[in-house]
């Protein structure tokens, strides 16, 4: 798929917690065609101590306003620059990078979605596109707090939405590997996203009970097309580029499993 370098203009920032912002751009021009499960390289201006891109999920494409949405976690002084932007500003980015999710071609597929933390992030993209081919997706996200969990109004617009919290404030208390809908609902296929050892669980339940299953790995990615190699995976295949061959992958391709 074509990559783009693009000046996209701030069309809303949204504070949801005092960790994360919701930022929204858009183009002058209609934005290119992104999968579910791409990212894309946000430059980042104005920092003394941030020289590379951040990468960042495509959280949604709003078709009808021509926005691109990215839910950054604020945790260095990059990604505090980008969650500061204002309506207005111009932001270099390139997209789309990397390799989405794999769609069923069944629509009777029964498919859960599973996000934890700021992996929750490709999980809405992917949902309303699920939606759009006539599926009805689960979301189970997790969290620390009740606080923590976000964008639930929007995820519910494609599908239902269970929770976890690992203070029992919203949903049902502990992992989302620990929700009871995996013990009281049967499904064809699995995608997740979050910490490397919750996804590393969620695909351990997967391949005990033979699920089609699909990760997108957070490995840092330096430079998203490959070149830097900060961000390979060991697999069967040898190691790769997360970036680049990924960062979406069938679990039967790594080596989580013997």
């Amino acid at each position: 798929m074509k990559k783009f370098i693009l000046d996209l203009i701030v069309s809303d920032n949204i504070k949801l917690h005092n960790n994360y912002a919701l930022l929204k751009l858009t183009s002058p021009t209609t934005l290119p065609e992104m999968l579910p499960g791409q990212f894309a390289e946000l430059l980042v201006t104005g920092s003394t101590t941030t020289y590379l891109r951040r990468p960042i999920s495509i959280n949604y494409i709003d078709r009808e306003r021509n926005e691109v949405w990215f839910l950054i976690q604020t945790i260095g002084d990059g990604t505090k620059k980008l969650a500061s932007a204002l309506k207005g500003d111009s932001i270099n980015v390139i997209l789309p990078l990397g390799n989405g999710f794999t769609l069923p071609d069944n629509t009777t597929d029964k498919v859960l979605l599973i996000g934890g933390g700021v992996g929750t992030a490709p999980m809405l993209y992917l949902g309303e596109q699920l939606a759009a081919q006539g599926l009805k997706p689960v979301f189970l996200l997790g969290a620390r707090t009740g606080e923590d969990l976000l964008e639930l109004d929007e995820f519910a617009k494609h599908g239902e939405v269970f929770t976890t919290t690992e203070d029992g404030s919203h949903g049902e208390k502990g992992y989302v590997t620990q929700h009871s809908i995996l013990t009281s609902r049967e499904f064809d296929r699995i995608y997740t996203c979050g910490p490397k050892p919750m996804m590393m669980a969620v695909a351990a339940y997967a391949h005990s009970k033979e699920i089609d299953c699909e990760v997108s790995l957070e490995n840092t990615m330096a430079c998203g097309i490959g070149a830097c190699l900060c961000c390979v995976e060991g697999t069967k295949e040898g190691n790769l580029c997360v970036c680049k061959e990924g960062p979406v992958f069938n679990i039967k391709k790594l080596l989580w499993q013997s």
